[in-house]
């Protein structure tokens, strides 16, 4: 039996201060290897920093490193996916950010798990070294959110750091054709042997997130859009329950009624319903909408990414 072809796909934007390192500790532990072949993919969408120059200089002096340049920013997951659909010669693949928060030092874990016969091998934090009380807090109840309405099973904690067999990875590439793809939902979907290995996410190398406030709430949308239908249903459920509020508010009112006899005859009922039934139907409106959308965007067909440039060593 020849060697295990292993490439691990990273997706990189802005990331000069750390992808030398980077680069450097995860080809040590990959040379570690016995028995296997691996190439390192960075996939970058458009920075605006000297990332792109920092990964000329790597791959120029490593046949084992090649590059993805998107010719815009496509985002996390679809740089995912590029390295995915781009590695489809590998017989596993394993996806990792490359801030040094997801330890290549786990990587071999990852390959036995895969060796005793598992086609998905995921991550779960056990700890993260330098993130926020508020933030562990939210992706905690997000999580617990998600997994309660979504249709398939979401691990708490779940990372973006997993192996994946090649036909796994094959089924990524050939029968979802989704834009707003969370993929670690659609692992869990797809199914076959799957495992969990826990870790503790070491503090950023250098630089800072680039997941802003606006990025996670994004993500964290695509998660609820793509894994359930849930909160269409939650509208039935919101309006009886500012209906019940209602009866409580009329009530107050009727009672208002005959203890004020300054109070105009219907102006606090005309109040309390209005406040409470426009206030129902924007938030079904909104979680319609939001769907739509999704609709929308899945309808006009575009390509999920588009690649500008590709950089190996050999030319």
């Amino acid at each position: 039996m020849g060697k295990l072809k292993l490439t691990v796909i990273t997706p990189v934007y802005n990331e000069e201060q750390v992808i030398s390192e980077f680069h450097s500790r995860t080809r040590r532990v990959l040379n570690s290897l016995e028995d296997v072949e691996a190439k390192i993919l960075f996939v970058v969408d458009r920075c605006t920093d000297n990332t792109l120059d920092v990964l000329r200089g790597v791959v120029a002096e490593n046949p084992g490193a090649r590059v993805l340049s998107m010719s815009s920013r496509f985002g996390h997951q679809m740089s995912l996916l590029a390295g995915i659909e781009n590695s489809l010669d590998a017989d596993v693949v394993v996806m990792m950010d490359c801030d040094l928060q997801h330890p290549p030092e786990l990587i071999p874990k990852l390959i036995d798990n895969f060796r005793q016969g598992h086609d998905i091998v995921y991550t779960i934090r056990r700890d993260t070294e330098d993130i926020s009380y508020v933030r562990k807090v939210a992706g905690n109840i997000f999580y617990r959110l998600l997994g309660n309405i979504s249709n398939v099973p979401i691990n708490a904690n779940a990372a973006d750091f997993r192996l994946v067999s090649a036909r796994v990875a094959r089924i990524i590439s050939t029968e979802f054709q989704e834009r707003n793809m969370f993929l670690r939902g659609l692992f869990s979907w797809i199914g076959f042997p799957q495992i969990s290995v826990q870790y503790v996410a070491e503090k950023r190398f250098s630089g800072q997130s680039k997941y802003s406030f606006s990025r996670v709430l994004q993500l964290a949308m695509a998660g609820i859009l793509s894994s359930s239908t849930k909160p269409l249903q939650l509208g039935i459920f919101v309006g009886i329950g500012f209906a019940a509020l209602a009866f409580v508010f009329v009530a107050i009112a009727v009672i208002d009624y005959f203890i004020d006899r300054t109070i105009p005859n219907g102006w606090t009922t005309l109040v309390v319903f209005s406040l409470l039934f426009s206030g129902v139907q924007l938030v079904v409106l909104g979680i319609i909408g939001s769907y739509i959308g999704g609709i929308y965007e899945e309808v006009k067909k575009r390509p999920r990414y588009i690649i500008e440039e590709e950089i190996s060593y050999y030319g």
